[in-house]
């Protein structure tokens, strides 16, 4: 049995704690690239932070631990009002994926609830005229100098008795070399390098309920786009029209009885896709069967014993949040208090199912009254799907190491850290934690604070480095292995 890693605190992003927060500063997406060079962070006020990682050779001899610094920031959606059914369109930021990198520009999706934009974040060079040079005589003698002297139709040859001439040229050549000598040419330089970030495409009037999440094809042109009860099949270059692959919506509204939640392509395959509904199901779509795929190819669900069902059994089983594995032969899927790994050739229960906090069972009529119990969690595994990553309530995040079996539980917290305020929109500094990793059955339900909790997170697609957001800040940890 291989050893733990062992995680440590590596940098913070953002402000000093949730009694700090405003509203539109508090995180609502993250997104490494496919690089794990940036990192994307969305606001619920419309913005996206753009995270770039240091290669400084001198601070990676103080430090082993990753480092990133602050690359760029800009406004990708605007609050708005619906007309026609008298609704406000909120600017929170729901998803982020990266595109594949063209030349030297990045390219990065984000939506809000009703509008997708394809963003392009590039380096340009802002460039000034300069005037304060002046030409000397010898650096243009050669070439306009010499373009400037008089033509032999405007000179006059006398010969003498002799055979010889002599030229006599006009008195203005003199001055003109003079004038040559002291003539001012201006020259284009670079004042400075900025990022900049215009949108190449915007893809709306596709959706009538809320987006939840977008996925980017394997194929790098295509990309599904969900809603509470359809699923739409985009190119990114065309945003006039998109294809209708999923729809679950009834006849009648009365009849409804689930809604999707989430929904992903195969890292792999571009023709298979997933998406996950209210009612704990997994279903698995394969666009060659046909046009639409309202009947899956595959449906992942545990049984669960009716005498064991309760008023809560339908909200807690509500998948929030689905990943498939790099490889694409596993499932990671998050609902309200477990977290379940499931075998794609295995579709009538999970190959492991891990508690996240059961202890908070007893509390679900208080997480009911209070609306805890409809938060939604995110999920992500590492590169080889050995490790999986959720958070919980308390600013707690716990990682599930699948070859020794322990599931390590730390606090996202500046306790240990310098209190020095800043926003997203700010460069930050590293800092420094030695705080001990918690055991879950050490954790105290009435202890818990429910306000604070890590719903976003990600893990970078090589390394073993993880982001997750709480309230209004980014924390990076980094792991190493015990030697």
């Amino acid at each position: 049995m291989t050893e733990p890693l062992d995680w440590r605190f590596s940098q913070t992003f953002g402000g000093k704690g949730n009694e700090d927060a405003s509203d539109a500063d508090v995180v609502s997406a993250i997104e490494f690239d496919q690089t794990g060079d940036f990192i994307a962070v969305g606001d619920r006020g419309g913005r996206v932070l753009l995270l770039e990682r240091t290669h400084d050779k001198q601070s990676s001899k103080k430090s082993k631990l990753p480092e990133y610094r602050f690359y760029s920031e800009f406004q990708s959606h605007e609050p708005e009002f619906d007309y026609l059914k008298s609704l406000e369109i909120e600017e929170k930021i729901n998803k982020i994926k990266w595109c594949p990198k063209q030349n030297d520009a990045q390219f990065l999706l984000t939506t809000n609830d009703k509008t997708i934009k394809l963003w392009k974040v590039y380096e340009k060079k802002i460039k000034q005229v300069s005037t304060s040079a002046t030409t000397t005589g010898p650096s243009y003698n050669g070439s306009l100098a010499s373009h400037n002297t008089r033509s032999p139709s405007h000179t006059t040859y006398i010969y003498n008795s002799s055979g010889a001439h002599n030229m006599n040229n006009n008195m203005n050549n003199s001055n003109n070399n003079n004038n040559l000598n002291n003539f001012k040419i201006p020259k284009l330089t670079t004042r400075e390098t900025v990022v900049t970030a215009t949108p190449r495409k915007i893809f709306q009037n596709a959706h009538a309920y809320h987006i939840n999440s977008i996925s980017l094809n394997s194929d790098g042109e295509t990309y599904i786009s969900s809603d509470d009860l359809r699923i739409h099949l985009w190119n990114l270059n065309i945003n006039t029209e998109c294809f209708n692959v999923v729809d679950i919506k009834p006849t009648n509204m009365e009849d409804l009885t689930e809604v999707i939640t989430s929904a992903e392509f195969h890292p792999t395959s571009c023709n298979i896709f997933m998406y996950s509904s209210s009612k704990g199901t997994i279903k698995l779509g394969d666009l060659r069967s046909s046009a639409l795929c309202d009947n899956h190819a595959k449906v992942f669900e545990e049984y669960e014993d009716p005498s064991n069902k309760s008023f809560f059994s339908e909200i807690i089983s509500s998948i929030s949040d689905i990943k498939f594995s790099r490889d694409g032969r596993y499932i990671l899927s998050r609902d309200f208090l477990t977290l379940k790994l499931w075998d794609i050739n295995m579709e009538n229960k999970p190959v492991k199912t891990i508690q996240i906090h059961d202890y908070l069972k007893p509390k679900l009529c208080d997480l009911y009254e209070n609306d805890c119990i409809f938060d939604k969690f995110e999920c992500t595994l590492n590169h080889d799907g050995t490790q999986m990553l959720t958070g919980s309530y308390h600013n707690y995040l716990h990682i599930y190491d699948r070859n020794s079996k322990q599931d390590v539980c730390l606090e996202a917290s500046k306790q240990a850290t310098k209190s020095k305020t800043k926003t997203l929109t700010t460069k930050m500094k590293l800092r420094s934690s030695k705080k001990e990793p918690k055991k879950p059955e050490d954790i105290h339900p009435d202890a818990i604070e429910y306000t604070k909790k890590t719903l976003h997170c990600a893990w970078h697609p090589k390394d073993n480095l993880i982001a997750v957001g709480a309230a209004n800040t980014v924390y990076l940890y980094a792991a190493t292995e015990n030697k």
